[in-house]
């Protein structure tokens, strides 16, 4: 699931406008609050096709691609003032940096890799490869495995981790259409051979024992259930054991290990509930530590330095993440100082650890921010980020000096930039800026929704857009598990918004967009809220002058289903069409049913319908399959996998059957000439959740739109295949 000025102290930085949380001095604080965190964390140094180098804290078997371009010379950013913060903030906003075309080709999907000492891994083809660093873009490369030995269908690399000594390298690899996959250990020789495989990995990391033995610690993950950490060793003592097993089957475990590599991290939690134990770097095989035992409501996330323990957690008030600290070897809850706390309505990206400096990715009032922590002075250098930035990817980095990322937006491919410590400046890349910067707008705007809840929005059309209420609209909403809308780069986006199209990203209750509790305010029985609030987003857009509701579509992928299902049935006569990927429709039966993977995991988030009659109701009045009646209802395109394990394929196709029949009671009292909608479910064979990069899903579902909205699809296509290579 985180600049530059002078130094700056405690008093200037409270009452600092763009500033998004204070120091504190040293003191004790541990009252207990509640919500939930999500800490995303996405990738490394070239970006990745799937799952990031680093661990998250949730999702970690969600596939998460991205694109990138190679990385350009670095330009330095505009030296703030001392004596105008708020002014200087906008400094960003004004380097000029030379404008080129960026040919559309080099926009391109790249597979996970890492750097360790003077090498890089990575995927070439279909196997794992090494190659010295200064050589990582040639075809001088060293092949250490041949990924087609596993025989799976299109086989990939989701991770890869080095041991400590590079005598071994572990890389967890799976099909495009499963979410099954598997670890191998690969023996770094002049002759490299594949040592072990593990079925069914999760997350894994390697520690060296005090007689410099690589161990490698890693989960077992059963029907996505992931309960059980094992560590291994290879060589001439060669073993692997059961390390822990969780009991409560509404926890998962996973494994992180701290930037410096001092300790390895067992993370036990739920959606509400964390708890974590230290597996000491140097010693892994002495008992673990408990930082501190799990507290219902209670979250939080470890980083170490100095023999210090950094602690991002929602202990307290506000409701929202701070940052505490505690000696390593005094670790529980009494011990915890407050550190640093977010301003109301700020969401933790992410946070990154460096020798001198402890670095927040933040988002707030729907703009990116980073703030630099000085740990030596508890100075504070905050930064206010370009305003079409909609999103964080960060780079697995082991530079003390430097903290670069990227940042991105649904119609512009991720950028380059760079903190460095010593100047206090951050540059940016320069050389190619995306022509998009001057053919389009972004826009942030607020819906109010009927309790008085405004509700942020992100928009973006053509410049040069004449008439907006009559172009087409193209609606996203997710609005769950406090995870925000993806908002990361995709070309099918960006052609839309060449061709004329609004894009329209729904920040509602129930998401983390604003923190945690936007997420509390939108979960259990105030999911109506998300709903209320999607309905009031749409019907602003429309007021403002943004399409109208014949030329008005919807998007959503998996639990963003429920809201957009739910809207379908409250309020059809908003929309023309809509596409649904893997969407949770029958949440009432799912819930019930405490066989499937993901129930007992999910009550904190949806409620226990079997045992609370409270919630049984309450999700009554909101589920998709639980509302539907003889009515006009918009067209709706669905995208499912034939054994999707997340969103079982039963409940989409009741829901679908369900609906046609709808239509067709409709359709008999409608009158001659009336025009029924299109319902179409689209099975996909495979496994897989969500299989975002889908040449053959994504034209699908562009065509679908088109046509429904009536429109000619012709250059859109065409541009499309430059990006996709069609």
């Amino acid at each position: 699931m985180y600049q530059q000025t002078t130094k700056l102290f405690l008093g200037a930085l409270k009452y600092s406008i763009p500033h998004l949380g204070k120091c504190m001095p040293k003191q004790n604080y541990c009252n207990v609050a509640d919500p939930y965190y999500n800490r995303l964390r996405l990738k490394n140094y070239r970006l990745t096709k799937c799952l990031q180098n680093k661990p998250k804290i949730s999702e970690l078997a969600r596939n998460i691609p991205s694109r990138s371009f190679s990385r350009k010379d670095l330009l330095p950013v505009k030296p703030e003032s001392e004596n105008s913060i708020s002014e200087d903030m906008d400094a960003f906003e004004k380097v000029r940096t030379r404008l080129e075309t960026q040919p559309q080709e080099e926009y391109e999907i790249v597979n996970a890799e890492i750097k360790h000492g003077g090498f890089v891994y990575y995927q070439e083809g279909c196997c794992l490869v090494r190659s010295k660093d200064e050589e990582a873009d040639s075809d001088n490369y060293e092949v250490l495995f041949n990924l087609e030995e596993l025989k799976l269908e299109q086989p990939f690399i989701d991770c890869i981790r080095v041991a400590p000594d590079e005598k071994y390298v572990a890389a967890k690899i799976r099909a495009e259409d499963s979410e099954t996959s598997t670890c191998i250990v690969v023996k770094l020789s002049d002759q490299p051979a594949m040592e072990a495989s593990f079925p069914n990995v999760s997350s894994f990391e390697w520690v060296k024992d005090e007689e410099d033995e690589d161990v490698l610690f890693y989960t077992f993950q059963r029907n996505l259930r992931c309960h059980d950490v094992y560590r291994a060793t290879f060589g001439d003592n060669k073993r692997n054991e059961r390390f822990y097993t969780e009991k409560d089957p509404s926890y998962f475990v996973f494994l992180y290990l701290t930037k410096d590599s001092r300790f390895l991290t067992l993370n036990i939690m739920n959606k509400t509930t964390s708890e974590v134990w230290l597996i000491d770097g140097l010693s892994p095989w002495d008992p673990p530590m408990l930082i501190q035992k799990r507290i219902h409501g209670m979250l939080y996330y470890v980083e170490h330095r100095d023999d210090e323990l950094y602690i991002l957690t929602n202990v307290g008030e506000p409701t929202e993440f701070k940052l505490m600290r505690t000696a390593a070897d005094a670790p529980a809850i009494m011990n915890w100082d407050l550190f640093f706390t977010m301003k109301r309505n700020t969401k933790v990206v992410d946070l990154d650890m460096f020798k001198d400096h402890c670095v927040l990715f933040l988002k707030h009032s729907n703009l990116l921010y980073v703030n630099v922590i000085g740990l030596a002075d508890d100075s504070v250098r905050s930064l206010k980020l370009p305003p079409w930035a909609c999103g964080f990817i960060m780079d697995t980095n082991s530079d003390p000096k430097n903290c670069p990322f990227q940042l991105c937006s649904p119609i512009r491919p991720p950028k380059y930039y760079t903190y460095k410590f010593a100047e206090g400046k951050l540059f940016e890349e320069t050389g190619h800026e995306d022509p998009i910067t001057k053919t389009s707008r972004v826009l942030r705007i607020e819906a109010k929704s009927k309790d008085g809840k405004l509700v942020p929005m992100t928009v973006f059309h053509k410049t040069d857009s004449e008439d907006l209420q009559r172009k087409p609209l193209l609606v996203h909403v997710y609005g769950a598990y406090g995870m925000d809308l993806k908002m990361n780069f995709r070309p099918e986006r960006r052609v839309l918004v060449d061709d004329g199209w609004i894009l329209a990203y729904c920040h509602v209750r129930g998401g983390g967009e604003l923190g945690l509790q936007w997420h509390a305010d939108g979960r259990l029985t105030k999911k109506l809220n998300g709903l209320a609030d999607l309905e009031a987003c749409i019907k602003t857009l429309h007021s403002q002058g943004f399409s109208q509701p014949s030329l008005t579509t919807l998007s959503a992928f998996s639990a963003g289903g429920v809201l957009v299902g739910a809207l379908c049935n409250s309020k059809p006569e908003l929309l023309r069409a809509v596409t649904l990927e893997a969407p949770f429709l029958d949440v009432l039966n799912t819930m019930m049913d405490t066989t499937l993977p993901l129930t007992l995991e999910e009550l904190e988030e949806w409620g226990n319908p079997s045992s609370d009659e409270k919630h049984k109701n309450y999700i009554k009045r909101y589920c998709p399959c639980q509302n539907m009646k003889p009515q006009h209802y918009p067209s709706v395109h669905i995208t499912a996998y034939e054994n999707d394990e997340r969103v079982p394929l039963k409940g989409i196709v009741n829901y679908t059957e369900k609906l046609k029949e709808a239509v067709a009671e409709h359709s008999k009292g409608a009158g001659e000439g009336y025009q029924p909608p299109n319902i179409v479910l689209d099975i996909q064979p495979g496994g897989n959740h969500v299989i975002e990069d889908s040449h053959k899903k994504i034209t699908t579902q562009m065509k679908f739109l088109y046509d429904e909205l009536g429109l000619d699809s012709t250059d859109a296509f065409e541009a499309l295949k430059k990006y996709l290579k069609v």
